[in-house]
């Protein structure tokens, strides 16, 4: 019931591509937007899009240019309310349909500047080459730095995002945030898609642990910023 009326669903780019996989299923666009939200602001003032979201956890509808905390808490209660079941049943019901696309941000925060620099330049250089590369299970789809033309006013967005796209939709992505006096801090995003009911509830981490491997040897993150771990995990 929740399909009905609705023109199109938008994500930025960073946040999980499950929202791709539900509005293949309805029939409606999905667009893939830079991090912000005029962006989505323009698709919704366009009557592009209803639902929007991105990776931080804010999430919004066409009723307002801005994320809304307090319509997304009572979305939630409305499909409670109507499926009579909790929100884990309802996850594994939709990874049961859908698949899942395990997710997760690591932040390497207060890095030095010309480290943070080389790690994007590390991977740049990577990237040309990287199209139909094995990793493992995993086959390189497409490297690219995240551009985006907006179908609304035409402007142009570049450099938002180097990602590497794998044959299966799984996906890492490295992002450079912040050159302030405490440094920079790289964002590494990690997304596997998982289609087998046997393994969609493992922990996030030790899903994703095949792909951390792929980044760091992609970025070699470790080694240039002598650093073991991320300083957050999300």
């Amino acid at each position: 019931g929740y399909a009905k009326g609705i023109a199109g669903i938008a994500r930025s780019m960073p946040t999980s591509a499950a929202a791709d996989r539900v509005a293949h299923k309805l029939g409606v666009p999905c667009y893939e937007t830079p991090t912000g939200w005029k962006f989505f602001g323009n698709l919704m003032d366009a009557g592009k899009v209803t639902l929007c979201g991105e990776e931080s956890f804010g999430t919004g509808s066409s009723h307002v240019r801005e994320k809304d905390g307090l319509w997304a808490v009572l979305f939630w209660l409305d499909i409670l309310a109507k499926r009579r079941q909790s929100v884990e049943a309802i996850l594994h019901a939709h990874w049961a349909e859908y698949g899942r696309n395990v997710y997760s941000r690591h932040d390497h925060e207060a890095m030095p500047t010309e480290v943070a620099n080389g790690i994007m330049a590390q991977v740049r250089t990577r990237c040309a080459g990287l199209a139909g590369a094995s990793f493992g299970r995993y086959t390189v789809k497409f490297c690219d730095d995240f551009a985006y033309t907006d179908p609304v006013d035409g402007s142009v967005s570049t450099g938002q995002g180097l990602r590497v796209v794998f044959e299966d939709g799984s996906r890492i992505v490295f992002r450079l945030s912040g050159t302030g006096t405490e440094g920079a801090t790289v964002r590494l995003y990690l997304e596997a898609f998982d289609a087998d009911p046997a393994t969609q509830r493992l922990d996030a981490q030790l899903a994703l642990a095949e792909l951390i491997a792929i980044a760091d040897d992609i970025s070699q993150l470790k080694a240039r910023s002598g650093r073991e771990r991320p300083t957050v995990i999300t």
